[in-house]
């Protein structure tokens, strides 16, 4: 402990908030501890003590809080753990819910979360997730998250949702199946006194909400998405007056929908525009039959949404497809949901499946496409330590980085999927414009990094673990120059 924060160095202060999240997320363990402590003292029977009073009387009696497959506990003895915790008893039996799901039902995670490994509330989230699952099927959930603790939360989230639904595949579809029948779309009238509140800012506005199937909620995005762009590039912006955000314009686009003869009148007149304008600079040219083509060509065809999907699956044991898949930017889907969201459209494309124990290198500066596709697959998402952001086509494009830095006297064969580190633009400026950073790539999604005052992670497409310098220094001496197929 630092005694004056005033007079530590910079090591020291890092250090400190290093191991300061360490040691918090061993006191929360332990407070889980403690409270399964408290309920192997009270998990016999309340009912067998001599002089009980009847539970039809208000005695105390056993009561189930975890999942299938956990211990019970007497219930009037969470009362007073209670009051020592500072809480409801209702929060004391949610968290001891969790506590006997970790050490029960998911063994494996609850060894790496009593190593520090992962913050206690994400695994708690876990443990409520899965909660409906048997104690056979939950083996799945466990095994998959407690190789994925060091990644970020969301993505600890996103796999533990994946394993639940690939579990129990009937119970999701009859998840689905409920929500179906919960359909609608509401038009909440304003409150009283909403007009002139500050807080709701609804003066002037309407809300609408909606309950849609997946498959009509992504048509209805890409058609209001499509009307939007067409509106904000046909807009007349006075001189010197900010445009709308693409927001605005997708507002107006959904309160057009309510007019359809409007749409389609706007639609077909942006396209006699354009046509008329590639008719006119056509006609300047020397005269040649592609002019009357444009002429005759017909009004683009409104009604035919298109969409991209990127849908990882995998194979079973057996060599089958599994019921699951992951759709980039929508998460897991049963293969019964991938086929309902691509049934509206009449053409469909496959593209070519990518490679990732492939790679390439090329003798220029940029990193070509290919090579930018495979490293995003492989890593996700932003691979500076700690990173949660991850790549999605609707958000910004990484930075791919030349891990050695690129030297244009150097020898061939620099840019390629051994040397390309991928970040956010933030990542990238730290890294670049503050001294004292550096990184080593060990593969293909492999990297050890070090700070300008002496912290260490190493960064895998398992996520981030602290290393010590000695570490640091024993990777950096095996540094990896690939050859083979990576290279090639």
């Amino acid at each position: 402990m630092i005694s004056d924060l005033s007079d530590a160095t910079p090591e020291q202060l890092l250090h400190a908030a290093d191991d300061g999240v360490r040691i918090r997320r061993l006191h929360e363990v332990q407070q889980l501890e403690l409270l399964l402590a408290w309920a192997d003292l009270h998990s016999g029977d309340p009912q067998a003590e001599p002089g009980a009073v009847p539970v039809r009387f208000g005695g105390p009696r056993l009561i189930a809080l975890g999942g299938d497959g956990t211990p019970e506990v007497a219930d009037l003895a969470l009362v007073e753990m209670a009051i020592a915790r500072h809480e409801h008893v209702l929060v004391t039996r949610g968290a001891l819910a969790d506590a006997f799901d970790l050490r029960h039902r998911l063994p494996s995670v609850w060894v790496g979360v009593r190593e520090g490994r992962c913050e206690v509330w994400v695994v708690r989230r876990v443990a409520r997730m899965s909660r409906s699952l048997d104690r056979r099927q939950v083996r799945v959930v466990d095994t998959a998250v407690a190789a994925a603790l060091d990644e970020a939360p969301s993505r600890i989230l996103a796999i533990a949702e994946a394993k639940v639904i690939e579990a129990d595949p009937v119970a999701h579809q009859a998840r689905i199946s409920k929500n179906q029948n919960d359909k609608g779309v509401w038009y909440p009238k304003p409150r009283p006194g909403s007009q002139v509140d500050d807080t709701d800012g609804t003066a002037g506005i309407g809300t609408v909400f909606a309950r849609l199937d997946e498959a009509d909620a992504l048509a209805h995005q890409h058609t209001v998405d499509d009307l939007a762009a067409a509106l904000a590039e046909h807009a007349d912006v006075p001189d010197g007056a900010e445009p709308f955000s693409l927001d605005h314009w997708r507002a107006e686009a959904f309160a057009m929908l309510a007019d359809p003869a409007a749409v389609l009148a706007f639609l077909n007149s942006i396209d006699d525009t354009s046509q008329a304008e590639e008719v006119e600079e056509a006609a300047q040219q020397p005269s040649t039959p592609e002019v009357e083509e444009v002429a005759q060509q017909p009004s683009r065809d409104h009604r035919s949404p298109t969409a991209e999907l990127i849908v990882h699956i995998s194979l079973t044991d057996t060599g089958e497809f599994g019921p699951l898949a992951r759709i980039e930017n929508l998460g897991p889907r049963l293969l019964a949901q991938v086929r309902n969201l691509l049934r509206r459209h009449a053409t469909i494309t496959v593209q070519p499946v990518i490679d990732l124990h492939t790679g390439r290198s090329v003798n220029g500066y940029e990193h070509p496409t290919d090579v930018k596709r495979r490293t995003q697959l492989r890593t996700v998402g932003d691979v500076f330590p700690h990173a949660t952001n991850l790549f999605t086509k609707q958000g910004r494009a990484p930075d791919h980085d030349h891990t050695t830095p690129y030297d244009k006297h150097g020898p061939p064969g620099q840019t390629g999927d051994h040397n390309d580190t991928p970040l956010t633009r933030p990542h990238h400026r730290a890294k670049t414009h503050v001294s004292g950073y550096t990184v080593l790539q060990l593969g293909p999604d492999r990297w050890i990094w070090g700070t300008p005052h002496g912290l260490y992670r190493l960064v895998t497409g398992g996520g981030t673990r602290p290393i010590t310098r000695a570490e640091y220094q024993l990777h950096a001496e095996q540094e990896l120059t690939l050859a083979g197929d990576l290279a090639a």
